[in-house]
């Protein structure tokens, strides 16, 4: 799962007195952003094994501190008081804890068994990974709905011209993910390619919700 990891953030930025919908989209992805961050000192480790599964050839094979449901709450107790923090909002506080600690379930539907409760076996994972006809459009459905559900929800002077540019941009992302070209070996290119890509996304994400209003209590 990659772009369906934004899925909760879409529906949270919809609440009135939610986060903005960039420190949804960095919440939505924080346990991969932390993830990658820790590939590079070889905290955290993966390899690549080619057919370990249908989609991803990643063996994440140790991720304790951040793909273990534990880590996940703890990511996202530390990111939901820096929200509160930064906004003394409770409601965006709870918010972007809850769509952190999401990242862990919706990854329990695609991963093969890899995830843990809290850092040792058993391992957990549905394995959508290994059927694409469910794993896609399951992607696509989880995202597309979340769109329509934000573009409904909050209105901007613009209109949704913003937005739209930024569903295209996700769009071209998942499709590099899915039909791009695979490395071979892992190497530091890897987090590095990652980390690039949730900032441009999170970055994209801000300037598309900025001006956004919602319109919850209207509708």
């Amino acid at each position: 799962m990659f772009i369906g990891h934004f899925a909760p953030a879409l529906v949270a930025a919809a609440r009135p007195k939610a986060a903005g919908l960039g420190t949804l989209f960095v919440a939505a992805q924080l346990v991969d952003i932390g993830f990658a961050a820790l590939l590079v000192p070889g905290v955290e480790k993966m390899r690549i094994v080619p057919g370990i599964a249908a989609m991803n050839p990643m063996d994440l094979y140790h991720m304790p501190y951040t793909h273990s449901l534990l880590g996940a709450l703890l990511w996202g107790a530390i990111f939901g008081a820096l929200v509160w923090f930064a906004t003394k909002r409770r409601e965006a506080a709870i918010g972007a804890a809850l769509v952190v600690v999401s990242h862990w379930f919706v990854d329990l539907l695609v991963h093969i068994p890899d995830l843990t409760l809290a850092g040792a076996p058993p391992k957990l994972g549905f394995g959508l990974w290994d059927h694409p006809a469910i794993a896609m459009p399951l992607e696509i459905a989880l995202i597309g709905s979340a769109f329509v559900y934000y573009a409904r929800r909050t209105a901007a002077p613009s209109g949704n011209r913003r937005l739209w540019v930024l569903a295209a941009l996700l769009a071209f992302a998942q499709a590099v993910d899915w039909f791009g070209p695979k490395e071979a070996s892992y190497s530091l290119a890897i987090p590095a390619t990652m980390l690039g890509a949730y900032a441009l996304l999170c970055l994209a994400a801000c300037w598309a919700g900025w001006n956004r209003r919602s319109s919850f209590a209207a509708a």
